[in-house]
């Protein structure tokens, strides 16, 4: 038995990692959270102005999209050399490479001192950005996951999922101070657009100083000591579990539509150019929203250590698809306590269906091939739901006139999630390390009807 001084050496360990993932994902995400906020707010004009507003309004979310395009070439580097190399060098290297490009953004010219390079240059580093989230999550996730007890795996994988919304809340926050109070009007759309972004520098050298500090995982380090590594986890991946990562896809992609439409681009748009709100009063609103996100993460996390990874979701998926039609049926009432409610009410949904993820993930996907797996599968996911989704909210709007077509989107969104869901097996507890690499390997779906005493408990 572990003596108590190895236990609480044990607990010590978790809570470092545990804060460690939490300030490194959220300063990752304000970094891509800030871009998507300015990118409703001021970048049609700034960057795209001669498209005109409504087309200026549609390319600035669509390059908000493009990162996505490029996540998953960050998830196969990152997963390749989180394999191969160890978790924690990966989430160092996208720390960085996320606080420069985000950086280099407030810097930049704007279309009328130097014409289409702006644009050009702002599509390169939002680039950059999305190889950069492409690779951090994953590396997160299973720092957080693998170093957690078997019966603690849920709670511990919430813990990187909070720095998405706690990321938000940042980046919403310090843009309402910025509109609101430092660079009111106009100013914030000749200069106070800048300062969120010139701040990632500050946000990355905090963030790096507290992930040197965290030890590498301990699955890694097993793998590395018994030379275990697989040469290309990527071609493993996909040979051996293709299925697997097509489910894990579907199901974040659910979630990820509703995130980037209720959180990130789209509604700051939506209730100031269409409903007629303050921007200031919108952006407060999103990070009260952001707020209620964490909370129902939190929660999340717990729920899916008590009641399952599977039940949890589907929770989640059920308040989310009976919040699609009274989001905007709320927001369209161009009231400002209606707005708080219903993003209020939005989020439980968003939270609930957001934290098992990480514990989920990382329990369907073997050892030598887990970074990849879940990193290419959330990248995947993200392109399938919230790479376009303001996008295409955007145009679904200026086509019908109606908000009612971008819910029945959202709500079509969510209901293949649950069908990815409902094919995925739960498999809580299962032994994660390279030792029980055989049993990792079965019955991860319903359709594989192979079973081991291990998922005997399996939800179906």
């Amino acid at each position: 038995m572990p003596s108590a001084s190895t236990d609480a050496a044990e607990k010590k360990t978790q809570r470092r990692v545990a804060f460690a993932t939490i300030v490194g994902t959220t300063i990752e995400w304000y970094d891509f959270f800030i871009y998507a906020t300015a990118a409703g707010l001021v970048f049609a004009q700034v960057f795209f102005a001669p498209a005109g507003e409504s087309i200026g309004l549609l390319l600035a979310f669509a390059s908000v999209g493009i990162s996505f395009l490029f996540r998953p070439l960050g998830a196969f580097l990152a997963g390749h050399f989180g394999d191969r190399i160890g978790r924690r060098p990966m989430l160092v290297l996208t720390l960085i490479l996320m606080g420069a490009a985000t950086t280099l953004i407030g810097i930049l010219p704007t279309y009328e001192t130097a014409g289409i390079l702006a644009p050009v240059m702002l599509l390169l580093l939002r680039i950059l950005q999305g190889i950069s989230a492409g690779g951090e999550w994953g590396g997160a996730v299973l720092m957080a996951v693998e170093h957690a007890p078997r019966n603690g795996r849920g709670r511990a994988g919430a813990f990187p999922q909070l720095g998405v919304p706690l990321g938000m809340l940042l980046a919403s926050g310090v843009t309402a101070v910025m509109t609101g109070w430092v660079s009111p009007g106009t100013a914030f759309i000749e200069w106070g657009w800048r300062v969120p972004f010139l701040l990632s520098i500050v946000l990355i050298a905090v963030g790096y100083m507290v992930r040197r500090a965290v030890d590498e995982s301990p699955v890694f380090q097993e793998i590395a000591t018994k030379k275990q590594q697989t040469k290309v986890p990527a071609a493993e991946l996909f040979r051996k579990h293709w299925l697997l990562v097509l489910l894990a896809a579907l199901v974040f992609a659910g979630n990820n539509a509703a995130g980037y439409m209720a959180t990130g681009g789209f509604i700051p748009s939506y209730a100031t150019s269409q409903v007629g709100l303050d921007r200031t009063d919108v952006l407060l609103a999103i990070t009260f929203a952001a707020a209620m996100w964490f909370l129902f993460t939190l929660l999340s996390g717990y729920l899916a250590d008590k009641i399952g990874r599977k039940r949890t979701y589907l929770i989640g998926f059920g308040s989310q698809a009976l919040m699609v039609f009274p989001l905007f049926w709320l927001i369209d009432t161009g009231s400002l306590p209606m707005l708080y409610l219903a993003l209020g009410l939005f989020t439980i949904g968003l939270g609930l269906s957001y934290g098992p993820q990480a514990a989920w993930y990382s329990e369907i996907f073997p050892a030598s091939v887990r970074f990849s797996g879940v990193s290419i599968s959330y990248a995947i996911g993200a392109i399938l739901g919230g790479a376009f989704a303001p996008t295409i909210a955007q145009a679904l709007i200026q086509s019908t006139g109606s908000s009612a077509a971008v819910s029945l989107y959202l709500l079509g969104m969510t209901i293949l999630s649950v069908i990815a869901v409902l094919i995925l097996r739960d498999r809580p507890g299962i032994d994660l390390s390279i030792n029980n690499q055989a049993e990792q390997e079965v019955g991860a779906t319903i359709f594989d009807q192979r079973r081991e005493p291990a998922f005997d408990k399996a939800t179906i």
